[in-house]
């Protein structure tokens, strides 16, 4: 399997082996650092994004969903949906944005999945910071990846 370190640019993936295009058009996003279809990663950045200095390199699983932090610290669940991925090799974590031509259907079965997170998972996203949604967020969630307006009611 042939892997581009660069930013931006195709590849296959290291999970699903299917090919995943980088075009910002596509992804909606600058850097496309997950796929689309398995929405699994892979461990490249080490201190920040795009960096490239990780050794692990091993697949990141997605594990969560979570919510972008925004500003205001009262209103902690406003922010994008972000994915929440752990690393099959050395365990770190690490939130990614959810591309334009992420298949909604498989992060929304991500946000169920992490509604059953072992203790210790949970444990090691609170030390990261990291605040998983939970049940009460399903309508937000809903809204966000289907735009069911009638998810809110």
């Amino acid at each position: 399997m042939q892997f581009h370190l660069t930013n931006n640019t195709d590849f296959t993936c290291q999970h699903c082996h299917r090919f995943v295009s980088a075009n910002a058009f596509l992804a909606g996003a600058q850097n496309r650092n997950h796929c689309p279809y398995c929405l699994w990663s892979r461990h490249l950045d080490l201190f920040e994004p795009g960096d490239r200095l990780a050794a692990c390199m091993a697949g990141m699983r997605p594990v969560a969903l979570t919510a972008k932090r925004s500003r205001n610290k009262y209103v902690s669940r406003s922010g994008e949906l972000m994915l929440v991925h752990q690393c099959t090799g050395c365990g770190k974590l690490s939130i990614n944005r959810i591309a334009a031509d992420d298949i909604a259907d498989y992060v929304f079965e991500v946000y169920e999945g992490s509604l059953r997170l072992a203790p210790q998972m949970r444990e090691q996203m609170r030390e990261s910071g990291i605040d998983s949604l939970v049940e009460q967020d399903e309508p937000l969630v809903r809204l966000r990846l289907f735009g069911l307006v009638e998810a809110l009611q």
